[in-house]
């Protein structure tokens, strides 16, 4: 038996009961053999994971969705797959949640959000549903799952059709409470082809009307607007969303769509207007975040997580029969009015024995760590002169790797795989660069995952993530470089617990 490499129209969509259980365990066996699965992030444990949905915290444990097509690293007809967690890092699978099964939504699950109502979690999405011209039909649906964590879809749409005006480019509800009124922001096209967040509010889910254009900029979002997302941060609000097609000169960025951000003073429900939004900035700096999902948690945090990948790209796993990753569980912080992210604190139980060492950096590389397991979290700090490169995912030779080039008399870091071994997305460059404060000290902490690398820089002032696919033997990490001194800290860390 070999894995299915000519995707057709008709096998994406083949309903998942006419698959063969003999080829669904088949590629779960090929993909255990895999290289770069994963030990503390959530991945699919066979098939494409994309889109987080409905995070959420209800019945004592963090609840969390993902899109899911199971039969192959292609974006097929899409279900949600469901995992709990009691601290934020171990995750159990609870199987299959909602799928493709009715006739709002027979054509794929499409993504959305919850919140807990009284003793429900109310479960937001888009049905897919495609006619005979193989035209889209979007739905926006609820479902509800109880304390028993059954899960029941509600028989009529809550939104039936989009607003007259707009395509069926309609999708990815968000829905919160505010100021004792719902609201469900969600992402559209106009039939002009143009993106905005349109907002719907009602004092319950079942009766919401449509209140018209969410007003947070004068400029054009691109052509389509996905995974819109309101938080409050002390009060503020911040809009993380995600504006296909966007003009360069609005916002830089190189992935192929971004993900972005803006913070405001306020949400001014009479107007539709977040009040004085700042600029349009880069929610990650790296090369593969996309379709974050954050909400406010009862802890009083603003929690977030992302889709490490990025639609219309090809990722070496494919030809393994998996694709995709999610992000670490992040806090979203605002600090001088500049939006920071940090990973969760809870994830110091992943840590095991630590190491640490200290000193000047210079032309002949220095070994910080080898023959890792690829499975760690390092922390560095270099002063305020220090030059330099840090090599992960690095061979002996240092022939291959992953770099992240330091200059902090001169204000910058990027990471560069233009030197691993299974390069990809090439196209949209090879290479990453962040500005920082010169002169200043610079400080990382780094998370390995084997195929995923997340570095915080400056305690979450900015974030750069990237899929790296090393070969067996690059496992070392090396520092080179100018000038300056640093200090380590490497921790080794242990795989979730997911049982």
């Amino acid at each position: 038996m070999e894995l299915i490499k000519n995707w057709t129209d008709e096998l994406r969509y083949l309903p998942y009961h006419e698959w063969t259980k003999e080829y669904q365990k088949f590629l779960e066996a090929t993909i255990q053999h895999s290289q770069w699965r994963l030990g503390y992030h959530i991945q699919p444990k066979s098939g494409l994971l994309n889109d987080p949905n409905g995070f959420s915290y209800f019945n004592g444990k963090w609840q969390l969705f993902y899109q899911l097509y199971p039969m192959g690293p292609v974006h097929g007809v899409k279900s949600w797959a469901h995992i709990s967690s009691e601290n934020l890092v171990d995750w159990t699978f609870e199987g299959i949640a909602l799928l493709p099964d009715s006739s709002f939504d027979r054509h794929g699950v499409y993504s959305g959000s919850g919140i807990v109502i009284e003793d429900e979690l109310v479960l937001a999405y888009t049905g897919n549903v495609r006619d005979s011209d193989w035209q889209r039909k979007s739905y926006q649906m609820l479902a509800r799952m109880n304390k028993a964590g059954e899960i029941k879809k509600d028989q009529r749409p809550m939104i039936p059709a989009p607003p007259q005006g707009y395509t069926h480019e309609f999708r990815d509800p968000q829905v919160f409470e505010y100021q004792e009124n719902y609201w469900l922001l969600i992402g559209a096209q106009t039939e002009t082809l143009e993106g905005k967040v349109l907002a719907y509010t009602g004092k319950s889910l079942e009766m919401l009307h449509f209140a018209g254009s969410l007003n947070f900029t004068d400029q054009a979002m691109g052509f389509m607007v996905e995974c819109p997302n309101l938080v409050f941060i002390d009060g503020k609000p911040v809009l993380l969303f995600c504006p296909q097609g966007l003009d360069k000169k609005i916002m830089n960025y190189q992935n192929i769509y971004p993900n972005a951000y803006i913070v405001a003073d306020s949400f001014d429900t009479d107007s539709l207007s977040l009040v004085n939004p700042s600029s349009l900035a880069n929610l990650d700096h790296g090369f593969d975040v996309y379709a974050t999902q954050a909400f406010n948690a009862p802890d009083g945090r603003a929690l977030a997580v992302s889709w490490v990948g990025l639609p219309e790209i090809d990722y070496p796993s494919d030809s393994e029969g998996w694709a995709h990753c999610l992000s670490l569980v992040k806090e979203l912080q605002l600090k001088d009015g500049q939006l920071y992210q940090l990973p969760v604190k809870e994830l110091i139980e992943l840590r095991q024995e630590r190491q640490s060492m200290d000193g000047k950096i210079s032309q002949q590389p220095l070994t910080l760590a080898e023959e890792t397991t690829n499975c760690y979290e390092m922390h560095l700090d270099f002063s305020a002169n220090s030059q330099g490169k840090l090599h992960l995912y690095s061979d002996a030779q240092q022939d291959h790797s992953f770099i992240i080039d330091f200059d902090t008399k001169n204000g910058m870091i990027s990471v560069d795989r233009s030197h691993v071994s299974n390069p990809f997305a090439q196209e949209y460059g090879t290479t990453r660069t962040l500005t920082i404060d010169k002169n200043e000290s610079l400080s990382l902490q780094i998370f390995v995952d084997h195929s995923v690398c997340e570095v915080f820089v400056n305690g979450g002032q900015a974030v750069l993530t990237a899929r790296v696919f090393p070969n067996h033997e690059e496992k070392n990490v090396y520092l080179e470089g100018i000038s300056g001194d640093f200090s380590a800290d490497f921790w080794c860390l242990r795989n979730m617990k997911n049982d």
